[in-house]
């Protein structure tokens, strides 16, 4: 950097984000087209002639660049295997706040061996848990709407 050279992240991937984002927001239709041609890309006529050119930005992106294969590769690849995981973590995933997980009762005490085994027979318990709750107001709920 100290030459005036630009990092190979921002030479390989910003740039091009950037140049992108120009072309929409100044409507540059050549250079649009270009881009879209170059990465095999087809967009469609509604988005193309949108007035808001956040949509057409929207349009291109989410076929170059689909978030949703991305997430899902790096959870793939990323993220442990549950099969792989330590009895201790177990015991912390399904003791809630300051409770140890002896003082669970011995029925859920059991589900510690089926959590482990990730086990997908008929017999095998099902076990879901929830990482995050949010607050919903109770009118919202479906049994709270009128009919």
């Amino acid at each position: 950097q100290s030459k005036g050279k630009k990092p190979l992240f921002v030479q390989l991937v910003l740039d091009n984000i950037w140049s992108l984002y120009e072309a929409v927001m100044k409507r540059d239709k050549e250079k649009i087209e270009k881009i879209v041609t170059s990465l095999g890309l087809r967009i469609g006529a509604r988005e193309s002639r949108h007035t808001d050119p956040k949509v057409h930005l929207n349009a291109i992106c989410s076929q170059w660049l689909p978030i949703s294969d991305a997430i899902l590769s790096m959870v793939c690849n990323k993220i442990p295997s549950p099969r792989d995981i330590m009895a201790e973590r177990v015991e912390k995933l399904m003791c809630v706040g300051a409770r140890t997980f002896d003082s669970l009762p011995p029925e859920t005490r059991e589900l510690k061996s089926a959590f482990m085994k990730c086990s997908s027979e008929g017999t095998a318990p099902v076990i879901v848990f929830v990482s995050k709750m949010f607050p919903v107001d109770a009118k919202a709920l479906p049994q709270n709407k009128p009919r």
